[in-house]
């Protein structure tokens, strides 16, 4: 079987979709499927490009077990081509991305995180960006992509396999 290739994508690249990325790659781990999944990120804008996820989200992240080392990237050209499942944090990066996306087939990849949202659903249809907020926001931001990649997560396992 191919590999399913998930890439996350918020702004910078440094806070919701590393998280992401990680919370993913734990789950795809903790079943032991990593040999049936490619996992990544990327971001919209290219400012942070190389540098480690924002060390307030590592700090969050770490306390529920999870190891960000991924380097911030822009999302690329090819991105849209190789990866099967694109996954935008909120509604400015899906429009983004449907601007970058160069025909349909691509621009059907793209899903929005919020989508996948469950146990906040009524109060949250995407992932808000907690770069300008407090440890609050890091620890909602992470309670969101827990309960959105279980869910997508769930899918692709009903879908796919």
């Amino acid at each position: 079987m191919e590999k399913i290739k998930i890439l996350f994508v918020c702004l910078g690249n440094i806070c919701r979709s590393p998280a992401a990325e990680g919370v993913m790659k734990r789950l795809v781990e903790d079943r032991n499927l990593s040999h049936l999944f490619e996992i990544d990120s990327a971001g919209t804008y290219s400012g942070h490009h190389g540098q480690l996820p924002d060390p307030r989200m590592r700090r969050h992240a770490s306390r529920r077990g999870y190891d960000l080392t991924h380097r911030a990237r822009p999302i690329g050209a090819d991105d849209f081509e190789y990866f099967d499942i694109i996954v935008a944090m909120d509604e400015s990066n899906r429009r983004t991305l449907m601007r970058l996306a160069a025909s349909p087939e691509q621009e059907s990849k793209i899903v929005m995180m919020g989508d996948y949202i469950v146990k906040l659903r009524a109060h949250y249809d995407y992932v808000p960006d907690p770069y300008y907020e407090g440890a609050e926001g890091f620890e909602l931001a992470l309670d969101l992509l827990e309960d959105a990649c279980g869910n997508l997560f769930d899918e692709i396992l009903n879908n796919k396999l």
